[in-house]
């Protein structure tokens, strides 16, 4: 899986989080995508980041900046669209998305994606909730086939951007990831996650 490049999300407009860049966010000193780099580049030899406005924000981070090329802030979706776009550049078959706001992605998170491909070749992360032992799948931290960007974009014009209902209709696999002691796909969209997690570092 080291040559399937990675995408990190960090195109939202992160009003939860009472705006601003959530990519810049603080959490143990460093930003949150600080944290997802360094969890993402041993696992990949290309990774970018999707995000859109001033992409000299992220000039320290020394990665390509890949803008969404779909109008309306149309959600993480449309930042799958754009790695797709840049993966294809690259010579790659498929892209891995990360969304910036799950700092404890796991270290073998590529390799498992990679091995749980279903039959159009995605994959979706998945954990158990802690409470209910339900899976519940992560659909922005999923490997993405570069062929199905003409369809994700008919859906994107089509209006969806639910980025869990596109993937569900490719029967993607699932890798399945352990919850305890925490959801290593734990999400920070408030100040008070962010607080929480602050307790994890």
């Amino acid at each position: 899986m080291r040559r399937v490049p990675a995408i990190i999300l960090a195109g939202g407009l992160s009003t939860r989080m009472g705006g601003g860049n959530k990519a810049l966010r603080m959490l143990g000193g460093e930003t949150l995508l600080t944290h997802v780099i360094r969890r993402l580049q041993p696992q990949c030899d290309r990774l970018a980041i999707n995000a859109n406005g001033e992409a000299d924000q992220f000039d320290d981070y020394r990665l390509p900046v890949v803008p969404d090329d779909f109008a309306g802030f149309a959600g993480p979706l449309a930042g799958v669209l754009a790695g797709m776009g840049w993966a294809a550049t690259e010579g790659a078959t498929s892209v891995v998305s990360v969304s910036v706001d799950t700092p404890f992605i796991p270290h073998d998170l590529l390799h498992r994606l990679g091995e749980a491909r279903g039959r159009s070749g995605l994959a979706v992360a998945a954990s158990a909730d802690p409470v209910t032992g339900l899976l519940r799948d992560h659909p922005t931290c999923a490997l993405w086939p570069v062929a199905l960007a003409d369809q994700l974009r008919a859906a994107l014009e089509s209006g969806l951007h639910r980025i869990g209902q596109f993937a569900a209709a490719y029967d993607p696999g699932r890798a399945v990831f352990d919850s305890q002691p925490f959801d290593p796909f734990l999400n920070l969209n408030t100040p008070e996650d962010l607080a929480r997690a602050a307790r994890l570092v």
